[in-house]
């Protein structure tokens, strides 16, 4: 491998001021290569894909019909939907925008409504990226002659810069899909920027987490293509002496240096985390002796990794359980004699087993997420004393989460794999629990009926999870939010009497309910859908 480091990195927290689309000259003009051979419909493209208001149906449809089938129906088979539409989520772009903008030397240019764009560069800055990100705005006229490709072409010559960028991602989100506006025609690098065109739109990738695999995935498919046909760059702290076991999954910092640790007595290290922080991770991930499938739902970039002939063990080293049998399962997948993987479980087995003991968890308890470590959180739970009645994961279920669900349902634990807010909501009343684990509208519904809550993103998922770190470190949070029952119950009876729905309020007299007011309101709303529908087919 050779390492070649740029004097002038563009590193996460001057990013800022790195130039954009808009601040570069015009390149001269080149011939744009076709990267991938599949037919462009141009008739079909030349429609606004209905727009955003149109429903998810529609949308899909006009997508196929201008070129998108293929990469739609990849989706379909890779993330496959539950009964109902989808998960209540955050929109998925906001996933894969994530995973661009946590990389070094890697730029992130969106293409889509102008709404849609400001709530996830919002978001984004919320969630403390200080990034800029690029945006090519389009309207009909643009969109129906094409003019809205050549910008995006234009843009990605202009921001094309190997001084500041290894890669530069352009993204699609629903407009521009259902457009089938064709980012497969834009070059595969240009002055050695690699060029990755996703396309992440709501209507095809049904939650945020998975839309971290659309990239994750894009990028290990270029990576191994790049490391197939020859040396490639060097990890940044060099190549490591011992077998590498890559963990994928986004997780809390303290956990990759813990499940390093648990990993030594096998003589093996860990690899980089995928989605990685930088595009040479890449390469030094897909170099391992296998892989950890921390979270499940990876699965496009799981297929990558077994193209690169790299085994895969699913679970997480959590609690005692977990950890014995990850332990086991990593020392076969990399051939290590049993001596060396009893060596691992007798030093760190009793010290979970001890953290476990210390800080024992009492209580009923719900739990539900997005983030697809819920299963891993509940073994957690369940081993700390929990009385755990339901899971609710808004990711889809796979062969890597198998063992966590069985071990789960072993002891009468309901898992609910693309979990709706709804099947969230009914778990919460059946088993009127202790502490309910959730989603903001869980957790603001549980604070309704007076039970203690705990939103599963901030407060959970931001804490260890593996090994001795990870024992007993949900007690603290946990223990103290079971001990605000009474307090829930204080609150209630303070304001018992305060009206609720169409009684909330302040009134100079008693409400009276007028449902013949909702009923009308209701075929208002029906005749205008009604209208509405029938303008869009005129």
């Amino acid at each position: 491998m050779s390492n070649n480091i740029n004097s002038g990195e563009v590193v996460y927290d001057d990013a800022g001021s790195t130039p954009t689309a808009n601040d570069a000259d015009q390149p001269s003009s080149r011939t744009l290569p076709v990267l991938d051979g599949s037919a462009i419909n141009t008739a079909a493209t030349a429609a606004d894909g209905l727009g955003c208001h149109a429903g998810a149906n529609e949308m899909l449809a006009a997508a196929k019909a201008a070129g998108k089938s293929e990469t739609l129906d990849r989706y379909a088979a890779d993330y496959p939907k539950g009964p109902h539409d989808q998960p209540q989520s955050m929109c998925p772009a906001f996933g894969s925008l994530r995973v661009g903008l946590r990389m070094r030397r890697t730029a992130t240019i969106l293409s889509g409504s102008a709404c849609c764009v400001y709530g996830l560069t919002f978001t984004s800055h919320f969630y403390g990226a200080r990034r800029t990100v690029g945006y090519v705005p389009f309207n009909s006229e643009s969109l129906v002659t094409g003019q809205l490709f050549e910008d995006i072409r234009d843009a990605v010559f202009k921001m094309a810069d190997p001084a500041l960028y290894d890669a530069i991602v352009i993204t699609n989100l629903c407009v521009p899909t259902a457009s089938g506006v064709p980012l497969q025609l834009l070059p595969k690098e240009i002055n050695g920027v690699r060029i990755i065109g996703i396309d992440v739109p709501g209507f095809g990738v049904p939650t945020h987490a998975e839309a971290k695999d659309v990239l994750a995935g894009a990028m290990l498919r270029y990576a191994r293509t790049e490391a197939e046909l020859g040396p490639v760059a060097a990890p940044r702290g060099g190549v490591s002496e011992k077998p590498t076991v890559t963990l994928v999954g986004e997780m809390f910092p303290v956990d990759p240096i813990g499940i390093a640790m648990m990993l030594e007595p096998m003589g093996l290290a860990a690899g980089p985390v995928v989605p990685t922080r930088e595009w040479r991770e890449l390469y030094a991930a897909l170099d391992c002796v296998g892989v950890a499938a921390i979270h499940p739902f990876y699965t496009a970039s799981y297929r990558e990794f077994t193209a690169a002939g790299r085994p895969i063990v699913g679970s997480a080293p959590v609690g005692y359980d977990g950890t014995e049998s990850w332990l086991e399962s990593i020392g076969q997948m990399a051939g290590v004699s049993r001596d060396h993987i009893d060596a691992a479980k007798n030093k760190f087995l009793p010290m979970i087993k001890g953290a476990l003991a210390k800080m024992p968890i009492k209580g009923r308890i719900t739990m539900s997420g997005y983030e697809g470590s819920e299963l891993l959180v509940a073994r957690l739970l369940v081993e700390s004393g929990a009385d755990v009645r339901y899971v609710g994961t808004a990711c889809p279920r796979t062969p890597y989460s198998e063992v966590d669900r069985e071990w789960l349902a072993a002891r009468g634990i309901h898992v609910q794999y693309r979990a709706s807010l709804e099947q969230d909501l009914a778990a919460l009343h059946e088993f009127t629990p202790d502490l309910a684990i959730g989603t903001t509208p869980v957790v603001q519904k549980a604070k309704e009926l007076s039970i203690p809550s705990l939103y599963f993103t901030n407060l959970i998922s931001a804490r260890p999870l593996m090994g001795p770190a990870g024992a007993g470190s949900l007690a603290t949070v946990v223990n103290a939010a079971l001990g605000n029952k009474a307090r829930f119950d204080t609150m209630t009876a303070f304001f018992e009497g305060v009206g609720t729905g169409f009684a909330s309020g302040v009134w100079e007299d008693v409400p009276q309910d007028h449902p013949e007011f909702r009923d009308h309101y209701k075929r208002h709303l029906a005749k205008l859908a009604k209208a509405r529908k029938a303008q869009e087919m005129v």
